[in-house]
């Protein structure tokens, strides 16, 4: 995989905002799934959902929108990570501004299926992402 996407996990990959050619090396690399975690028009330039949509289609990659303001996310947001994760078969590439979010959802929905949150966290380290401040939601997640 290039530089710009960051493995958390055998398989699960982040990256900061990605662009078309971004998704033609995703596919090159064999990535699945895409998961876009970054609303339209959340900064200045950064390419519109519908044109990284476009191009992993046309790339026969499943593409999924789950835009996140902040850290504000839902059991929906969950739900539908789950959801894009496990039909994937495959890699998936989750994307947002810097990764954060998408480390942070995916903390999150391991949290929920009951990972240890020390375990969650050191993998998230290992990345490069410190998420220890949503230690106590990983915690209360999984305890349902």
């Amino acid at each position: 995989m290039t530089d710009k996407f960051i493995e958390l996990a055998d398989g699960f990959f982040v990256a900061p905002q990605i662009t078309p050619d971004d998704v033609r090396e995703a596919a090159a690399q064999g990535v699945k799934v895409i998961i876009n975690n970054r609303p339209d028009g959340e900064e200045f330039g950064q390419p519109r959902g519908a044109e990284i949509e476009a191009a992993a289609k046309a790339c026969g990659i499943n593409y999924v929108a789950i835009p996140m303001a902040g850290m504000n996310f839902t059991e929906a947001c969950l739900d539908a990570f789950d959801k894009a994760v496990s039909a994937g078969q495959g890699p998936v590439l989750a994307y947002c501004r810097t990764g954060t979010r998408s480390t942070v959802l995916r903390a999150c929905a391991k949290a929920r299926a009951g990972a240890p949150a020390m375990e969650i966290l050191q993998e998230a380290a290992n990345a490069g992402y410190n998420i220890s401040g949503i230690a106590p939601r990983l915690a209360a997640l999984a305890r349902g």
